[in-house]
């Protein structure tokens, strides 16, 4: 067989002097979000004093070298100095210690009272949203109940019941009606998506209703409840510190910020800055949730993806 030579053959459609393109590598939707977060200065502070909180409630206690329960009756409501860093109260116990320990307390409260509301909310929401109908009007008329109930009530009841006054029953107190705000919004969220091509191709598949809500509904809405958790916690922290303030929360010999700062209310007049670290700590931790918040809203919403 003949062969052909190559100058027969001519390449059409590229240019000799052609600069290859370089094409753009795809961005995942939360590598994009977090590009997004760290260009809202405000937001990204937010997040590293969080950050920087969260060290010091570990790590704050021992760096004082004194224990957040030992009393010094020799050093009672001793002004902040270079031995007792904010001061001492009026059992001369160390405040530093004591603010860094009660964080523990309060941010623990705060986080796990609204990861737990948004696990009830998201599985009730989506059940509601899912079924439609009689089941939602029913699950909708319960959680109106609910949240007509105040939870002062609900946390006196549980105290006198499980006879405790601790950690636990804070959070349970509070999420028992915490997570019907976080069922609504889910269920709104839920009723936008549910007749989506998706959804309806899982539902003709003979898909579970049960898979089709964990595995279509949930994921497709957790960018708005992950924004949702963050404005939440700040409420549960202020609901801890408010309930601790008026000798229904935490009791001694443990302590959050709103102990902290019910003790303190008696000093005030002559020791301020026995009230002003602890309610410094709950306002400082309240705007940098909401912050981040507010960053993350903007960073997850899909309209603003470039």
């Amino acid at each position: 067989m003949q062969r052909i030579a190559k100058d027969k053959f001519q390449v059409i459609g590229l240019e000799e002097n052609a600069v290859e393109e370089t094409a753009r590598p795809r961005i995942g939707y939360f590598q994009d979000a977090w590009r997004r977060l760290r260009q809202n200065k405000v937001a990204t502070l937010a997040l590293f004093i969080l950050i920087a909180i969260v060290i010091m409630v570990i790590i704050g206690p021992k760096l004082s070298g004194y224990a957040y329960e030992e009393v010094d009756k020799a050093a009672r409501n001793q002004f902040p100095s270079a031995k007792h860093w904010f001061g001492t109260d009026k059992l001369g116990r160390d405040l530093f210690a004591r603010v860094w320990v009660s964080g523990r307390v309060s941010l623990i409260i705060g986080v796990a009272g609204a990861l737990i509301s948004a696990v009830i909310g998201c599985i009730y929401g989506g059940i509601a949203a899912y079924f439609g109908g009689i089941v939602d009007d029913v699950m909708m008329r319960i959680v109106e109940i609910l949240i007509s109930v105040p939870y002062l009530i609900v946390v006196i009841v549980l105290s006198i019941v499980l006879q405790s006054k601790g950690m636990g029953t804070l959070i349970l107190a509070m999420t028992v009606t915490g997570w019907c705000g976080m069922a609504r919004f889910v269920r709104a969220q839920m009723l936008s998506i549910k007749n989506e091509e998706y959804i309806l191709a899982a539902k003709a598949l003979g898909v579970k209703p049960w898979k089709i809500i964990t595995r279509h509904m949930i994921p497709n809405t957790l960018s708005t409840v992950i924004v949702s958790i963050t404005f939440d916690i700040p409420g549960y922290i202020f609901s801890e510190a408010f309930l601790s303030y008026i000798g229904l929360g935490i009791q001694p010999p443990k302590t959050s910020w709103g102990a902290l700062a019910s003790a303190a209310q008696a000093q005030f007049t002559f020791y301020p800055y026995q009230l002003f670290f602890p309610a410094f700590m709950i306002a400082l931790t309240m705007l940098c949730f909401t912050l981040l918040g507010d960053g993350l809203r903007d960073a997850l919403d899909p309209k603003l993806r470039k």
